[in-house]
């Protein structure tokens, strides 16, 4: 789990000027987060075990690149910094 969510980091930091930027689309950090990082961090999660432990390290990976994405600390709760790129939970993914 630990080197799936080590790739994700990698992919998002070989992307960063692009979601990171305000002159790019929130429509294109989505593509970029989804196409990207996201299939990074699920690779091969067909096959995973899904226990609340990973759970927990898969959500808390995701909401630290969305909060980067977005350009916020902790004013924002996830649910609203996922409705405001249009990204599902990352669980409801895996499931």
């Amino acid at each position: 789990m630990e080197a799936r969510v080590c790739n994700g980091w990698h992919k998002f930091r070989q992307l960063v000027p692009l979601p990171t930027d305000n002159d790019v689309s929130v429509i294109m950090r989505r593509k970029l987060y989804r196409r990207c990082v996201r299939s990074c961090m699920l690779h091969g999660s067909e096959m995973w075990p899904v226990k609340k432990e990973n759970e927990l390290t898969l959500q808390q990976a995701e909401m630290r690149v969305i909060r980067w994405m977005c350009g916020v600390k902790v004013r924002f709760t996830c649910s609203e910094l996922r409705e405001r790129l249009g990204i599902d939970d990352i669980i409801t993914v895996i499931q």
